[in-house]
This record gives structure tokens, sequence and C-alpha cells, in this order.
């Protein structure tokens, strides 16, 4: 019998070694032939080879077949036609790669003329440590030499040496110890020995006729990523052949002793993860592409890495502090007391915009008087947990299980649902995830359901109100959810309910299939009980849903277009829709408040949860959670600081009370110019008793500390800007001040920033050119002549010496800017 599957690959690096492995490891379960086709170039490969897989040079976007021929062919395609469709796809990642325009060196540093070996951007962060070269173990040693054991005691050997490290590996560690593992039991690999051994070659001269084979065909591949891979079979050869050769005495074994900066041609996986990275600092890899196995590592556990570098152009240095900016994509090689005062100050100022960012990511999401509100994550799949969390959601708000039920052939089973919501819970580590039931028909049609066409999808058919047709589907999904509420906080939301009708029933098939999973011993977990806040009518008998639900969740993207009877999807009529309407806002009070006043939760799941301008609407108006994508996470929590709940709830009253959505807009705006801009002197930006060694290191500080802050995200270019100024005149005044200004579109919040210095610097060529005190204007255009005003009231002020003597001694960061806003009347 012959079947095929046919399908185009989705893979944003192609089939490489870690989803060929995937999809070695589900076709080698058949007797049948299974060869994958690719459409685009004619290549064919045995899908129970990973080598042969990667051999094919599939793309993405490639046309492929999956041609199965045997005995067991009907069942070897059921289950690829829907492995192929629901999971393939997702076996595989984007990989980051760190785009190679021009970068822009800071004056900071070029001032001091550095010496620079210019460098391929491959994983970002400064390093400094002394320069080792690397040195390895060629393949070429192994020529002549006979083995002290079979081909098959030798892969199992190694086969349990990665299977060891695979316990305690996780992420792209674990993942890329698979894919080797899944190179090891490779049937191209494997015959190609074997077919060597066999005719009189020794085991070191088959694994090395099959590697150069393998490698060849890698590296006639069009893809740059699948040409990386051939440092991955290098890898497993050498492991290969020094554990079949042990009378050798052959070591990979790479010693480190202090910080170090490692140089080498390029390091297979399992080298670098060899090296002692409590020493391994930075990596310099000459030949090494930004998606090979080994940068990802990089990557993973921040090891700056640049390549591109030839070991001859640091040859010189080797056993010499070097250091090495992977955002920059430099190398400095005998760095100056200068050059390395500058690279010392960025690491230290990397490691404060780290400390600033992180407080935004795992600290709890309130007002800036102390007002929690829990800020989730909207997902649609197992794969999004992990980011979420790790992006700082305090909890799954929506989990959009319809996404397990399209773009398939037949519904997901029981179990592949329950590991779906057993992953995510396990991922949540006892925070709360709700699970939204099925949210099927209207604009989510699946086809194997045969729903009907409706004129009017949204008002129609679908959601809730499907569920007594397909009861057996929803059976499932709620046992699957009960199996896995064990692992978790779970929570299950039911869409599109009107009535107290519909969550009675839904109430009735939880208890029916509680029942019969407990006839047959099933175990399961509490939940929690909640709706979809969709539909209006929901909001004017919040009373009586309070007796049967626990929480509720506003879907604010259709409870506003049912309140206003706009289809947002109309062009004729989208114009139309907006959730700032009064009467949106008077709607959302009342579920609020009608939902607190019987002591349930409610939280808010739509795409207005993640609007900055509508933020302090929806905290004014006393929501428990907000809900969106997770880049949105930490972008929230950090303008959450800047509102007061107070205002907010003044505010919200006020929106309220507007009779247009042009008066709550208008109301907005006055509140985001009071919120959003940063005070122009603020004591984030006062830096005192500072050790400075020069004018360059005292302009990087102040700019850095900028970024850091928030108050641009272009601190190269806002220096830059900086230094523009300087080309023209010094900003020296004498007297030991200088005042750096620039009025620039490189920052995004108008500052001054000051700093107090432990000693002068040099600061122009002038007799008096010395200074002790910085004060730095940097304005943004729209401040219109603010900018020479405070210039000027400064040099005016400078003149006196009185006025410099005092600020020169104040003690504390809070008198510093007290005094300036009352002398420059700010």
């Amino acid at each position: 019998m012959k079947k095929e599957v046919a399908f185009t690959c989705e893979l944003p690096n192609g089939i490489h070694a870690r989803p060929a492995n995937h999809l070695e490891a589900v076709c080698s379960k058949f007797n049948s032939d299974i060869t994958l086709k690719n459409l685009r170039n004619g290549n064919e490969g045995s899908a129970k080879s990973v080598l042969s897989l990667v051999g094919t040079d599939t793309l993405l976007n490639d046309p492929c077949s999956l041609i199965i021929e045997g005995d067991d062919a009907e069942s070897a395609f059921e289950t690829l036609a829907k492995y192929i469709q629901e999971e393939f796809p997702h076996c595989d990642e984007a990989l980051e790669v760190m785009e190679q325009g021009d970068v822009l060196l800071p004056q900071s540093l070029m001032h001091h003329n550095p010496n620079l070996v210019h460098a391929k951007r491959l994983s970002t962060g400064i390093a400094k440590g002394k320069l080792v070269r690397y040195t390895d173990v060629e393949l070429s040693l192994f020529n002549d030499a006979e083995s002290d054991m079979s081909f098959a005691q030798a892969k199992q050997a190694v086969t349990e040496t990665l299977l060891a490290k695979a316990e305690t590996a996780n992420g792209q560690e674990k993942e890329i110890i698979n894919a080797h593992l899944g190179i090891l039991k490779d049937e191209a690999l494997n015959s190609q020995v074997m077919d060597a051994v066999s005719q009189g070659k020794t085991l070191a001269r088959g694994i090395l006729t099959a590697v150069a084979s393998i490698t060849e065909t890698l590296l006639q591949s069009s893809s740059d990523y699948l040409k990386e891979r051939v440092l991955d079979i290098k890898d497993i050869a050498l492991q290969l052949l020094i554990t079949a050769h042990p009378h050798m005495n052959v070591s990979t074994e790479f010693t480190l002793t202090e910080a170090s900066i490692v140089i080498a041609n390029d390091l297979t996986p399992s080298q670098f993860l060899g090296l002692d990275r409590a020493h391994l600092q930075g990596l310099i890899l000459t030949q090494a592409g930004s998606t090979s196995h080994t940068v990802i590592l990089a990557r993973a556990f921040n090891i700056p890495a640049v390549s591109g570098v030839s070991i001859d152009q640091c040859a010189s240095q080797e056993g010499e502090l070097v250091y090495v900016d992977g955002g920059l994509g430099v190398v400095a090689l005998e760095a100056s007391q200068d050059v390395a005062t500058y690279f010392e100050r960025a690491i230290w100022l990397a490691e404060q915009k780290a400390k600033v960012e992180s407080e935004f990511v795992n600290d709890a999401a309130q007002t800036k008087d102390g007002k929690h509100i829990e800020i989730a994550a909207n997902i649609a799949c197992t794969v999004e947990a992990e980011p979420a969390f790790a992006k700082g959601a305090e909890g799954v708000g929506l989990f959009r299980t319809e996404m397990l039920f399209m773009d398939r052939a037949t519904a997901p089973d029981e179990d592949e649902q329950f590991n779906a919501y057993k992953a995510v819970l396990e991922a949540a580590e006892g925070k709360a995830v709700i699970i939204r039931t099925m949210d099927i028909g209207g604009d989510k049609p699946i086809d194997y359901l045969n729903l009907p066409h409706e004129h009017n999808p949204f008002l129609g058919y679908r959601a809730v109100r499907i569920y007594p047709q397909f009861i057996a589907l929803f059976h499932t999904q709620i046992r699957a959810i009960l199996r896995a509420a064990p692992f978790g906080h779970t929570k299950v939301m039911i869409p599109m309910i009107q009535s107290i009708e519909e969550i009675r029933w839904v109430k009735e098939q939880i208890a029916t299939v509680k029942a019969v999973m407990d006839s047959e011993g099933v175990a399961y977990g509490d939940i929690e009980l909640g709706i979809m806040v969709e539909i209006p009518s929901v909001a004017f008998i919040m009373d009586q849903f309070c007796k049967e639900v626990d929480f509720f969740s506003i879907g604010s993207n259709d409870m506003t277009q049912y309140l206003l009877a706009v289809d947002r999807d109309n062009d004729n009529v989208a114009k139309l829709y907006n959730s700032l309407a009064p009467s949106f806002l008077r709607l959302l009070k009342a579920v609020v408040e009608g939902a607190h006043e019987h002591g349930k939760w409610v939280g808010l799941c739509g795409e207005l949860g993640a609007n900055k301008k509508v933020l302090p609407l929806l905290v004014g108006a006393g929501l428990d959670e907000l809900s969106m994508a997770a880049p949105s996470i930490a972008p929230t929590k950090a303008a959450l600081r800047q509102f007061d709940s107070e205002q907010c709830r003044d505010l919200f009253a006020q929106a309220c009370d507007c009779a247009t959505i042009a008066d709550v807009e208008a109301l907005l705006d006055a509140f985001s110019k009071a919120q959003e801009d940063k005070p122009l002197l603020a004591t984030e930006c006062v830096l005192l008793d500072c050790e400075f060694n020069s004018k360059e290191e005292a302009i990087q500080t102040l700019v850095g500390n900028l970024g850091i802050r928030g108050r641009t995200h272009l601190v190269s270019e806002l220096e830059a800007d900086i230094w523009a100024r300087e080309a023209v005149f010094s900003t020296g005044l004498g007297n030991g001040f200088a005042i750096p200004h620039t009025k620039s579109d490189n920052i995004a919040h108008s500052s001054i920033s000051i700093a107090r210095l432990k000693k002068p610097v040099r600061w122009s060529e002038d007799e008096d050119g010395d200074a002790e005190f910085v004060i730095m204007l940097t304005l943004n255009k729209d401040q219109g002549d603010q900018h020479m005003r405070i210039f000027s009231g400064l040099a005016r002020k400078l003149i006196h010496e009185n006025f410099r003597n005092t600020l020169k001694s104040m003690p504390t960061e809070d008198e510093v800017i007290a005094f300036l806003k009352s002398e420059l009347a700010l």
C-alpha cells in the first residue's frame, strides 16, 4: 500500500537536526518505508534518518510530500497527517539573528583611539578576560587508528554520556543534546559507517568517510542555517572517535583557570558545554554563524560572542586582558587605561539597567500608591506559556483552547488536551490559569463540525450555544481540564454566556462528567468556574450571576461591538467601534461594581488591557486583573507605577459622566500630559561623589543613566548629539562647572542630569578648563525655547560664587533638586 502526506514546511529554519529528530522519531514507529520529497528541489531522503532529512535542504515554505509504502501505511498515514498538521510546525522556533547594520560607536570610546577589531555580532553583552586560544582535536588524528571497540559499543557509550547530561540540562541545552542523540541513531550515518567497516575499513575510517559525505551534502545547501549543522556532525564524530580509541588518550578537556575570553576557529556544542562557565566570560569564534548551536547556547547562558575575527588578528594578545562587546561588535585589544575605563563603566551601566528592568519583570504589578492589579498573559498554545512567565506574567488570564481544535481534520482527544492544559499549569508554578472552553463558531469555524453558514456569525451559533449539539466534545474537554487541575491553580471560563439558564446547564454537565470520572476511578482536581462577560445583558443581572460563578472576565472586544451594534470587521462601520464610548465605560462600571458587591473577582482579557493610554481608566474602574499579549506585560507594569489609584478613580468617574467619545479622549489627553512625562529634575538623574577620570566618562555615565531610567532608548544617538555640541565649542564655563547640552529628538523625557565629581577632570583646553560639577541638559524638541532659557539661567547663576559653593556642598540628591528648582524657577 502507498500513501502520501502533502504539506508545506512551516519551520522558520527549515528541517535541521532538531525538527528532523522529532519527525524521525514518529516515522521510526512504523515498518513502512517513509520518504520525504522536497518538491522545490527534487531532493529525497529517508524520513527515518535525521541526516537524510536534513540533506533534503528543506527550507521555510518549501512544498513537500511524505511518501509511505508498506503494510502499515494506512496507520502511518493517519498518524503522520495529524502530526504534520498539529505538532511538526511547533517543534522549532525562529532564532534570534542580530541585525548587522551599521552600529554607532560611542564617542566616549572613540575619543580614546581604541585598538578595535570589528566583528559580526552574535550574542550581546560586554565581557572582559584573559584571551585564551582553544586547542582543538583534529578528526584527522584518527586516520590510521585501530579501534578498541565496535561501532555499537562506541555508540552505546556516547549515548549513555549524552543521556546523563540531558537529565540535568534544560532549555536550549537539552534540545541540542536531544538533537545529537538523534544524529547518533541516524539511519544514514549508521549505514554509511557499517558499510565502510564491512568493506574492511577501520572504524575510524568509516566514521570519517561518513562525516565527509554528510558534510558535503550539508555544505551544498542554500541555507546558512543547515550549513552550520556541519559542526554538530563533527561533534558527534569526535565523541565516537575518542570513545572508540581510549588507548590514544585523546582528551577534549580544556581548563580555564581565571576570567577568560576564548578564541577559536569554532566550537562544537559539546566543547562549549565542556568549558567552565564560572571562568568563561566571552567568545570570539572566527567562523561561527548566527544560528550555530554553539551561538544558541552562548545566548542561553548570556555569554557575549562575536565572529569573523581571525586568530592571527589577536595572536599577539594571547594571555592579555581584552574586552568583547557583543552589542557593538568589537574586540578591544591593548586597551589603554582610558579604554579600559570606558568598558568598565559600560559593564556597570549594563548591570544597573538589567537591575532596573528586572524589577518590572519579577515584582508585583502595582500603582505608585501600592494598589495591586494582576497583569496576566493571553495565550493560544502551550509553547507560549513559559515565555509569558519569563516576561513577568502573574498568571494566564486567557488560554484560548479553540486553537487546539482548529486547522485539523479531527478534534483533539482527551489525552492531547490533558497534556496541553497540564503543560501550561506546570509552567505557571501555582499562578492562576484561566482556561476558556472552546469558543468555536462565529469567526472561528471548524470544518469537521459542519456548522451552518450564517449571515451574522458573531451573534449566531457559537461558543456555549453549540455545546448541547456537540455534548461529547464538550464533555471530553471538561474531563481533560479536570484531570489537569491537580497540577495547578485551575480556573475554567465559559464564553458567550448571556443567561442564568446557560450557566446552570454548564454546571450540570460538569457535575455529570465528575460523576462518570468518580465511577471510573479517574482522579481530578478542583476548579473555579467563571464566565466571559461579552454580552451586555449580563451586566443587568450581575447579582444573579454572582450566585452561580466564582469570577468574571470581560471580553472588551466583543462587549464593545455587541453594546454598540458595530461589526468591528466591517469597514463601513468600523469607525463607530470605540471602547472609549461613555456607554461602554458605564457598562464596565456596572460589571465591576456588581461583582465586587458580592465579593467576586473580575478581570479584563480584551485588547483594551494593553492600551497604555486607556490604562488609567481601567485602573480607575477597579479591575482586579488585566490580561494581554506577553510582550506588553513589562511595559504595562512599568506604566502602572506612574499612576495614583485615587486619581485614576476620579478620572474614571469623570469619564463615565462624559457625553461623547471626544470628551473622554480630551480628558485622557489632559491626564496623560500630567502623568506620562518624567519630571525635568529628579533624584534618579543626580549622581553625587562620582569617581570619573575624564570628560568622556562623565558624559558616558550621565547619558547611560538616562537609558537606565527609561528617559531615552537611543543612548548612543543621544550621546552623539551631546558630543556634536561639544565639537562646536566646549561647554565648560570655568570655576569648576560644565553644562553639556543638546536639544534632541533622541530624548523621550526632557531631563537635567547632575554629576558631582570627587576630583576635577579636564573639560577644555582653557586655563580654567577643569570641571568638578557637571549639569547636563537634554531637552526634546517639543520644549520650545526652554533649552536656552534653562542654559542661560544656569550660566547667570553660576557667575555667583555663593550659588556655586552652595551647589557643591549639598549633601543629598533631594537637596540638590530642591535648590535648583527654587533658583531656576522650574
